[in-house]
């Protein structure tokens, strides 16, 4: 009988003092690492925070009463679309994150619009009641037969068993996820699947935990894909890491390119603003200091604290968890 593994909650090693203060030098003096935009491959739109359930670590708390982040609106999306065109930026991507996207009422418009444009679209959604709602099943059935190629929705299933899916998620979701899933497949949707990792499992024991998920559901998921089971490491900012300094792109082997920030951006509108505003990345949407500008004109060229002309300085811990340690990515590429 499979034995449900305990989430690794990060909270034994509290993150130093001083780390992630000084946007230019690590604590110990070093010059700090900083990534440049060198093409924006994918946009992201935040939705909304709103969301149907409450996850136990919701990196951006969303839930059933969080409304930091107000719902995008298809005219707000239209307007960045216009902007990719107007700059010829070659944008290949439209990314949709919450929240949950399909509580934002303008979700179908937005990326109805994305794929008119030639995008490709991806979604990401919990599969849950506000995807399964009947009106929205059919707009979707339409999006899929008119860009099924360019649309793709991603679920989020924290892991291969009901128990461990369920601490996070809540009772109950797990039926409710695996039905909008089987849903998706049987109505032929590109579909991923996101995972995590902080149940103390290797990940070849997590993806062939998934497999046999997959195949017990009758879903035709590649477990063993990294694009078709996404396993993201977990973010806790209190927990302690390293900080990235510029000697560590030859000791670690990364490349500054290869990270999140050096081909995408994320909008968001905060509740009571006037206008959205540009992001680094998916991650930071409650960070003032990383704030760019309203245009993605403005922010390529924008100096603020943690950024200078589009150069992103890696001044927090997600930028060493999700990312360079992480080896993460919120995109499809």
């Amino acid at each position: 009988m499979y034995e449900a593994p305990l989430p690794d909650d990060g909270e034994t090693y509290a993150l130093t003092p001083f780390k992630f203060r000084d946007p230019d030098f690590t604590a110990r003096g070093e010059p700090r690492a900083s990534v440049e935009l060198t093409r924006l491959e994918t946009l992201w739109i935040n939705t909304g925070t709103l969301c149907n359930i409450e996850c136990v670590n919701c990196y951006i708390e969303s839930s059933p009463t969080n409304d930091r982040l107000a719902y995008f609106t298809a005219g707000e999306a239209a307007a960045y679309f216009d902007e990719i065109e107007a700059l010829g930026l070659n944008t290949s991507e439209i990314g949709f994150t919450g929240g949950e996207p399909f509580m934002c009422p303008d979700i179908i418009d937005m990326a109805a619009d994305a794929l008119a444009r030639g995008f490709r679209v991806l979604i990401l959604t919990n599969a849950m009641q506000p995807m399964q709602r009947a009106h929205v099943k059919d707009a979707l059935l339409e999006l899929n037969a008119r860009h099924g190629a360019k649309l793709s929705l991603r679920v989020s299933l924290d892991h291969f068993t009901q128990v461990c899916h369920e601490r996070e998620r809540g009772r109950g979701s797990w039926v409710k996820v695996i039905e909008g899933l089987k849903w998706l497949a049987a109505n032929g949707f590109n579909i991923a699947v996101a995972g995590r990792t902080c149940w103390g499992e290797d990940e070849a024991a997590s993806r062939a935990g998934y497999c046999a998920l997959f195949a017990e559901t009758g879903l035709a998921i590649d477990a063993y894909d990294p694009a078709d089971l996404v396993l993201f490491p977990e973010m806790n900012e209190h927990r302690d890491v390293p900080e990235i300094t510029t000697s560590c792109w030859g000791i670690l082997g990364v490349e500054p390119d290869s990270l999140m920030c050096a081909k995408s951006r994320m909008i968001i509108k905060r509740k009571g603003a006037q206008s959205p505003v540009v992001l680094p990345c998916t991650l930071l949407p409650y960070d003032d200091d990383f704030e760019m500008a309203p245009t993605l004109e403005e922010a390529a060229r924008a100096d603020g604290r943690m950024f200078r002309s589009g150069e992103v300085k890696l001044n927090h811990p997600y930028c060493s968890q999700f990312c360079v340690l992480g080896g993460a990515s919120c995109s499809v590429g």
